[in-house]
């Protein structure tokens, strides 16, 4: 059973059941088959960040029950060093390599997205799942 690691946008996109985005990540991630969904501890930290800013306890509850179902990763610190290297080389910013670093790390066969400049520098492991494909 292959790893995917979900980038925080498609969480957020998922639980707050965006209106052009929800749906579709839904739809995606329910044809995952015998994959494992991994969020890091960085993924969880981002999607919090707005329901605890705008006091929404209920929102915050619903990331929760999400991140039960999913399983946690962790980040120890080759995974700082190896994101130090991708900004170095890619110019991303520290959350995108950050995540691509901990997917990396962690042997994810796939680090699902919708952010094409992470796409762009992981070779191949980043994908963009909400980018129709040709």
């Amino acid at each position: 059973m292959g790893l995917i690691y979900l980038d925080s946008c498609l969480v957020i996109y998922l639980v707050e059941d965006h209106p052009i985005w929800g749906a579709a990540v839904a739809r995606v991630l329910s044809q995952g088959g015998s994959v494992r969904f991994v969020l890091s501890p960085l993924a969880v930290m981002e999607c919090l960040v707005g329901p605890v800013k705008n006091g929404d306890t209920e929102l915050y509850r619903e990331y929760l029950l999400f991140f039960e179902q999913n399983a946690a990763i962790d980040m120890p610190e080759s995974v700082y060093l190896e994101a130090a290297e991708l900004r170095g080389r890619f110019g991303l910013r520290t959350p995108d390599a950050l995540h691509l670093a901990c997917a990396r790390h962690h042997r994810c066969e796939a680090l699902w997205t919708n952010d094409g400049r992470l796409s762009r520098a992981s070779g191949g492991l980043a994908r963009n799942i909400l980018q129709p494909t040709s």
